[in-house]
């Protein structure tokens, strides 16, 4: 039995699982970061991951044959190290991950993997022209053009959050003014709020228990999100755009007003309207797609 193994590098945890080649878990580990703020330049997480891995290896009855990585930050040309990653994880840029773990590995953007995971087995199965974005601390996102995963020059592309939707002087941490993030990012709640609300779900709380300000708060980021949107589709033109990450726990909340916006912005020549959905992988979908991409980096 031919198996891959898939690890996402997060900051607060490491998550490792053991899959087929067609994406499905046969076994998954995590284990804290434990990372130490530079102090070891992440001998420590390097390590575990180190050790994870040779311990499928040496118990795994069939064949690893390749390591897939999804880590945050930009990958390098030929998806064998984060090439950019500033402020976090220290010791990740420019690693070489095959050398150290004695095995073909390949890495790649966090939201890139996830991207990849849904086109394959999840919510973007059977589909070549895909959005995803990820609705989180930070937005991010991914692009697939004719089942292709769009990385682009720097393998920056699909950093969604970081386009403009608001007139807004407020600079993002890529510089941009009005950006996505800053409009329904969890990262920004605290400051769209004026300091009533530290959280996403206690913003929404709010607004269904009908509280005038909170309504508005939570309306005006559904708007510029449903802008943004709108404008990835005229820009791109998916078949489908999937939406994941923790802001979407708000379910109806968030995908009712969401659709009522997207009536009054997108642009539907013929009345073709994007399919909008949920995307279908949570927790391991880091993990699952930079197996899977990494699968197809060795047939390719």
């Amino acid at each position: 039995m031919k198996y891959l193994l898939g690890i996402d590098l997060g900051g607060t945890n490491i998550k490792v699982v053991l899959t087929t080649d067609s994406g499905e878990i046969v076994d998954e580990k995590s284990t804290p970061t434990d990372d130490q703020g530079g102090h070891d330049h992440g001998q420590t997480w390097k390590q575990k991951i180190k050790s994870l891995v040779n311990n499928y290896i040496s118990k795994t009855p069939g064949h690893i044959e390749v390591v897939g990585m999804a880590a945050p930050g930009l990958a390098d040309p030929d998806n064998r190290a984060i090439a950019f990653m500033p402020n976090k994880l220290l010791g990740l840029e420019d690693f070489i991950w095959d050398e150290y773990l004695g095995i073909s590995t390949y890495i790649l953007n966090d939201a890139h993997a996830a991207l990849f995971a849904e086109s394959r087995i999840g919510a973007g199965k059977g589909y070549k022209n895909i959005v995803l974005l990820t609705l989180g601390t930070g937005i991010g996102g991914g692009i697939m053009i004719e089942g292709r995963l769009l990385q682009g020059k720097s393998n920056r592309a699909g950093h969604l959050g970081h386009i403009s939707v608001n007139r807004s002087l407020d600079l993002s941490v890529v510089g941009l003014p009005g950006s996505l993030e800053n409009a329904i990012g969890e990262c920004s709640v605290k400051e769209r709020t004026y300091g009533r609300f530290q959280s996403t779900r206690h913003l929404v709380e709010a607004h269904e228990a009908g509280e005038t300000f909170a309504s508005w708060v939570w309306l005006d980021s559904v708007q510029q999100l449903a802008r943004g949107i709108a404008s990835l589709i005229n820009a791109l033109s998916p078949e489908i755009i999937i939406l994941g990450g923790g802001i979407m726990q708000a379910g109806d909340i968030l995908t009712r007003p969401l659709s009522d916006f997207l009536d009054l912005y997108e642009w539907r020549p013929g009345g073709q309207k994007t399919k909008i959905v949920p995307a279908e992988l949570r927790e391991h979908s880091g993990a699952v797609g930079a197996a899977l991409f990494a699968n197809e980096k060795i047939g390719s």
